[in-house]
Parts: C-alpha cells; sequence; structure tokens
C-alpha cells in the first residue's frame, strides 16, 4: 500500500510540474481519458471525430493534440476524480460508476452514450434468491465498496463488505465471499465463474466532467470541444431521409417530418411530384418509414449522418 501511494504521489507531481509549466505558455485544456480498455478506444474516437488529432505512442503517459489546444493524460480510471479535484486535469471521460463510487461532487456535462455497463449482485450458479432480504448477513466481495454501502443502505441491508481490486469474479469459488458487485457488460465473465447477475444497482456510461475551479479561458475551450461532441451524438440519434411523393401529399407528410424546422422540398421532373429532404429520429426508423409509406412516399433512402449542427 505504501508503495502505491508513493508512486500515485510522485505521477501526481510529475503531472502538476509539467501543467504549471504549460500554463506558462498558452491556456490548453488537459482532459482524462482510461489508460486502456474499451472506454480509451472509444474516447480516442469520440475525440477524433471531433477534429481534435492525438499524438500519442506506445504506454505515453500524456500526449499533446497537433491541432487544438489539448493534452490527453492516460490514467487509471479510477484516480481520475481525484486529479480533477486537484486540478491536474480539467476536463475528463470516465465512466459514470466511477462517479458514484468516487467523484459524487464532481459535474457531469455530457452523457456519451458508449461504454455501457451496469454494475451488479451476482451469485454462485444454483444458489436460492427469492429476493434483496436474502442479500442480509451475507459476505459480499467488490471494488466498489462506496457504491455497495450506499445500495444497502436504501434498502435497509447488512452485509459483510471485502474490497479487492480486480478479479472480484474468484471470490464465491475460494470461500472468500458469498456474492459480489461488480461490473457487467456482457455477462461472459459470470457466465465463465460460474455466477449468475441476480440484482442490478445501476446502469452505467461514459460521461464527460468537468474540473471544479476552472478559468474563463478554459471553460470557453470546454464549451467548443462539448458544442462538437453534441454534434456528434446528435448525430448518432439520427438518420437522414430522402423520399419522393405527390404534391398533394406533401403537407401530411411534412407532419410526420419533425425533426427539423421544415423538410426541403424540390420538385421532380415528373410533373405534380417533389422530393422531400429531411431528418428523422433513428430510434423511431421504422414507425416513420410505415407513417410515410401510408401517407404516400415513395424511393424512400434513409443514409447516417456524420455530424449534425443546429
Amino acid at each position: 500500500m505504501l508503495v502505491t501511494r508513493l508512486s500515485f504521489k510522485r505521477v501526481f507531481l510529475v503531472l502538476k510540474t509539467s501543467s504549471k509549466h504549460r500554463h506558462n505558455t498558452k491556456q490548453m485544456i488537459r482532459i482524462a481519458i482510461q489508460k486502456s480498455g474499451r472506454l480509451n478506444t472509444e474516447s480516442l474516437a469520440l475525440l477524433k471525430s471531433c477534429g481534435i488529432a492525438i499524438d500519442n505512442g506506445k504506454d505515453q503517459l500524456k500526449a499533446a493534440a497537433r491541432n487544438f489546444p489539448v493534452e490527453v493524460f492516460f490514467l487509471r480510471n479510477g484516480d481520475i476524480p481525484q486529479y480533477l479535484r486537484d486540478g491536474v486535469v480539467d476536463l475528463a471521460i470516465l465512466g459514470s460508476n466511477t462517479l458514484t463510487e468516487k467523484g459524487q461532487d464532481l459535474e457531469i456535462i455530457e452523457r456519451l452514450g458508449f461504454s455501457k455497463c451496469r454494475v451488479s449482485v451476482a451469485l454462485p450458479k444454483g444458489d436460492k434468491f427469492n429476493g434483496l432480504a436474502d442479500l442480509n448477513g451475507k459476505k459480499i466481495a467488490t471494488s466498489y465498496p462506496n457504491t455497495v454501502k450506499q445500495f444497502l443502505a436504501e434498502n435497509k441491508l447488512k452485509a459483510e463488505l471485502h474490497i479487492i481490486n480486480g478479479s472480484v469474479e474468484i471470490a464465491p469459488s475460494i470461500g472468500l465471499a458469498d456474492a459480489i458487485v461488480d461490473i457487467v457488460s456482457s455477462g461472459s465473465t459470470l457466465f465463465k465463474n460460474n455466477l449468475t447477475e441476480v440484482v442490478k444497482i445501476l446502469e452505467s456510461e461514459a460521461v464527460l466532467v468537468k474540473g471544479p475551479n476552472l478559468s474563463a479561458e478554459q471553460m470557453s475551450l470546454i464549451e467548443t470541444i462539448q458544442f462538437r461532441i453534441q454534434a456528434i451524438l446528435r448525430a448518432k440519434r439520427s438518420r437522414y431521409i430522402l423520399l419522393n411523393a405527390p404534391n398533394n401529399a406533401i403537407q401530411e407528410i411534412t407532419t410526420i417530418l419533425p425533426v427539423l424546422k421544415s423538410p426541403t422540398v424540390l420538385p421532380l421532373a415528373k410533373e405534380g411530384w417533389s422530393s422531400l429532404h429531411s431528418v428523422i429520429n433513428a430510434g423511431d426508423f421504422w414507425e416513420v418509414i410505415d407513417q410515410l409509406k401510408a401517407a404516400g412516399a415513395e424511393d424512400i433512402l434513409v443514409c447516417p449522418i456524420e455530424k449534425m449542427v443546429l
């Protein structure tokens, strides 16, 4: 434990010193993302979609953008909340489950919709489970003690916690615990370890979080990044639609396409017909298509959207 603390302190001092030196030359935003894993990959992909090109070599702790005043810090997910509080980084992309565990005082400014998972209670297969009351008196292994304590308190349950960093799934098989609380995505890890998910405590996804005490210049840069992210997220939730329709059906079809202010209407070479261009919500896709066909739309084309700026 002493080695871990000293290592964390040393990294903190290195980052803090480099940040002070850099801020003497040019105002920048420091963004923290997970060092490795799915959240790392999807976070970098999001920044790239925002037009922020990151030159990061293997095992680099930080990397600067070529075309935007940003430095990206590659850190352990669980360490990021403290780095935000201490002002080592200004912005972060991390799982909302980490904020529940370690950063409820920090502000989420955007929910990003990727790296979705859940924090759940799991028991060995074959163990009977009739409800939350069955967790009373259990020994629970977890890497999320604060989350579990809050869950137990809210449900007036008492259990003995064993805090484990990594490989929580093995705890029941070696007799250390009766149950576990851990992140679940596909459920394959639980299956491989002969465990069954019985209670979902919370849902998690990647979120954009800002640190406290930011300057006006930093907030301006963050707002620019957030504006770009919102354009990308909006595009993911939408589809571009093109269709042909008789002119006498345009009014009815327009009421079915409510996403934009008004669809674009262009006359076709065929007399009495027009082409309509608009945007629909991806989640309503098939319902909208059925309504459009019923209203007289033909030759319907639907395309993905890369960015959508309103």
